[in-house]
């Protein structure tokens, strides 16, 4: 009988090593290290097996003969979750998808699993009875005769199962709760996070099946596990937005088959989470009056242009030291954006309460905001609303001037849909833009106070 062999981790960041260390090398944090069974004594080991008559051959072959189009995506009814994915599932691909406890992560993924009909699925629940996977489906009202569930935790009986049922698309759920007989350690351990996850990528990309991965986070707002876990899969999900919200973001961090700066909504009811084909409808309030400290502002999210509301409150300081705070906006710009309009604008904020709002839960970090946000500092400090039909999409500089930005095309046609009459933009954008019929006043502007002198 062989010795068992054990080893070291981080739990933080899945750093190896040899001896006990009080602070871990790789990401400093303290007392994170935690011993693990890495080899088993026991030799009668199973794993995925390579000797199936559909397995991928491994040996080169020059580029010039590799036909990338023989395989075609897995064509999906969601359309936001294609979007975000790039046009579809690859098949062989591997996607790990995370978010908070409650966020719908499980339910977006049985409703994918429901509308393949066409495909067989395999829904493999660690944490859920079959019975309670049913229920969920009911609710939903969807029914799907190729979706199949199965209630285990054990790579070799899944693997076995897998054999049988021969699936075209597996999903996991999730990878924390799974085990795997080679190693001794407890379910949820780095080391055995590690080995499912290789043992669930060697299947994917011999046999073609694309898995999905549904991944725990920590508390704070990182995914669960060895930070190689998201360089190992193709892709990487991000579900985001308030439990008690009714309103989901759908990102992507990583993709391999794809941009990686998409995204999509959802709104969850009592059917499961619906897609919300125009978000910029739902992001932008519904206000019978208008009210001091709001303005819109055009965005890009990936491809797709949004039209946010930027909501802001200005009053005079109660204690000494002003307070500034910002929800969705980074905090530090908003510290810029005050100084320029200290330094550039002559409006006195020294001992003004500054607090910011991007409307809708979304958390932006595009340039093009800053003027909305300038505008709607200034309008909460004078108490004076802007014009409903006005839209922004400018950057602001440290001398006060209006910048060029990217795509104002794009953001302008999504201001004239949404039926806004005018729309600030930087005057060296101007010369860029093509002839359009768009029922929309373009405003040109190259300084800040330009646009506070017509506004205010």
């Amino acid at each position: 009988m062989s010795k068992v062999k054990t080893s070291f981790f981080c739990q933080n960041c899945g750093t190896q090593s040899a001896k006990w260390l009080g602070r871990c090398t790789s990401c400093g944090e303290w007392n994170t290290f935690v011993e693990e069974v890495i080899e088993s004594s026991d030799s009668a080991r199973t794993t995925w097996t390579t000797d199936r008559t559909n397995r991928r051959t491994s040996k080169p072959v020059a580029l010039s003969e590799i036909n990338y189009n023989d395989q075609k995506r897995i064509v999906l009814e969601d359309k936001e979750l294609s979007r975000v994915l790039g046009g579809g599932i690859v098949p062989g691909s591997v996607v790990l998808f995370g978010g908070e406890p409650g966020i719908g992560k499980s339910t977006l993924m049985l409703q994918v699993a429901l509308q393949l009909k066409n495909n067989k699925v395999l829904y493999v629940s660690g944490e859920e009875s079959e019975q309670q996977i049913k229920m969920r489906a009911e609710r939903m009202d969807s029914f799907s005769e190729n979706c199949y569930i199965l209630s285990e935790t054990s790579t070799q009986n899944i693997f076995k199962q897998i054999e049988i049922l021969k699936p075209e698309l597996l999903i996991i759920d999730s990878i924390q709760t799974l085990n795997t007989s080679r190693l001794d350690s407890a379910s949820g351990s780095i080391s055995q996070v590690r080995e499912c996850t290789s043992e669930l990528m060697k299947f994917a990309k011999e046999t073609g099946t694309p898995v999905f991965l549904i991944g725990h986070i920590t508390k704070d707002g990182m995914l669960a596990g060895p930070k190689v876990l998201e360089h190992m899969v193709d892709t990487v999900l991000q579900f985001e937005g308030d439990r008690h919200n009714v309103y989901r973001i759908l990102r992507t961090t990583k993709n391999r088959f794809g941009s990686s700066s998409e995204l999509g909504i959802y709104e969850m009811n009592s059917l499961g989470l619906m897609e919300v084909p125009n978000p910029s409808e739902i992001l932008l309030s519904q206000r019978e009056n208008s009210l001091s400290g709001v303005t819109i502002g055009a965005t890009l999210e990936g491809n797709r242009p949004l039209l946010i509301e930027i909501q802001s409150l200005v009053s005079p300081a109660t204690y000494g030291t002003p307070q500034r705070s910002s929800t969705g906006f980074d905090y530090k710009r908003l510290n810029m954006l005050l100084a320029v309009l200290e330094k550039r604008g002559g409006h006195k904020l020294t001992m003004q309460d500054v607090f910011l709002n991007i409307a809708g839960g979304l958390k932006v970090d595009d340039p093009a905001l800053d003027l909305a946000v300038v505008v709607s500092i200034i309008s909460s400090l004078k108490d004076t609303p802007v014009n409903t039909d006005i839209c922004f999409t400018a950057e602001v500089g440290l001398g006060g001037e209006i910048r060029s930005i990217n795509r104002v095309e794009n953001r302008i046609s999504e201001a004239a849909k949404l039926g806004f009459k005018k729309i600030y933009i930087s005057k060296f954008n101007q010369k860029n833009l093509s002839q359009n019929n768009l029922e929309i006043e373009i405003l040109a502007v190259s300084k800040l106070n330009q646009v506070l002198s017509v506004l205010f």
